[in-house]
């Protein structure tokens, strides 16, 4: 005969269920702080260093700068400087933009035209920002400052916004480049094109403001005005250009004179029926009175 016991499986599975919650709810209500006292000495042997790890990154991590992007500027100068010689200064310019890898983008000369005034010079130069400061000191020594003028315009904003500007509308153009590929009308085509058109067009203005500001921010701008210094005698001029000013101050006078006669000619012309007239009347009255004077 076969006997069935299922009353013994079923308490086997009772005791197992039993015993598993046991051993859960100790494990839950075991303590979740451990102090030094209840681990054998060992462990804390072992727990110490990896404190004292910890402790050091934390510190190290607190003590890290902040990594900030690098300003994006815009730097310009002016100075002016009083010189010997403007002529002379002009070139060692020339040759200071030459050494600093620069460039003369500008240049007006003014002579001095009248006694006491003074020859004077306004240079635009360009000199990559790096050694804006090193072209500004070899300049100094060209002369007397006089005033001296730096300024700078962070455009590091204006940058990141081109940048991502362009980003997306190069990513419009694929993706219209894409949607023209696949268009089938005729209709569909010519409207994807005019606004790929646009998108171009944007793409090609903003890009040409990035560069600009590039440019900008990689080369620094310099203003020199030159200032000749003003001597207590003015200096001799060459005897053959005297002798010539003279001889044109002499023969415009002569011909002033000669003018001035022909007008005074004119004059009597116009006039003389008015002046025999008047003469005629003179010469009677002095005759007249001769003859009352013979009389008495």
């Amino acid at each position: 005969m076969n006997f069935y016991l299922p009353l013994p499986r079923k308490s086997g599975l009772f005791l197992s269920a039993l015993l598993g919650g046991v051993l859960f709810t100790s494990c839950a209500s075991a303590p979740q702080n451990f102090s030094s006292k209840s681990l054998p000495s060992s462990a804390e042997s072992q727990l110490a260093p990896a404190a004292d790890v910890a402790g050091n990154v934390a510190s190290k991590a607190e003590a890290a700068p902040v990594t900030r992007a690098r300003p994006q500027l815009i730097k310009k100068a002016t100075m002016k400087i009083v010189v010997n010689s403007v002529e002379k200064s002009i070139d060692a310019v020339s040759q200071i933009v030459e050494k600093q890898q620069g460039d003369l983008i500008g240049l007006n000369e003014r002579q001095p035209s009248r006694e006491n005034s003074r020859h004077t010079a306004s240079i635009q130069l360009r000199v990559p920002q790096n050694l804006l400061e090193s072209t500004l000191v070899e300049l100094a020594k060209l002369g007397t400052i006089e005033s001296r003028n730096i300024t700078a315009e962070d455009v590091g904003d204006r940058l990141v916004d081109f940048q991502a500007r362009l980003t997306n509308l190069r990513k419009t153009e694929a993706n219209l480049q894409k949607i023209m590929d696949r268009a089938g009308s005729v209709r569909d085509v010519l409207s994807v094109a005019q606004e790929l058109s646009q998108v171009r067009q944007s793409i090609e203005q903003i890009d040409a403001q990035l560069k600009s500001l590039q440019n900008q921010v990689a080369y620094s701008t310099i203003t020199l005005n030159l200032e000749a210094a003003l001597s207590s005698t003015s200096p001799q001029r060459a005897v053959g250009s005297q002798i010539q000013e003279t001889w044109n101050k002499s023969t415009q006078s002569l011909s002033s004179f000669t003018v001035g006669l022909l007008k005074l000619g004119i004059w009597l012309m116009v006039y003389s029926p008015y002046l025999l007239i008047l003469a005629a009347g003179v010469y009677g009255f002095v005759r007249w009175r001769r003859n009352i004077f013979r009389e008495f």
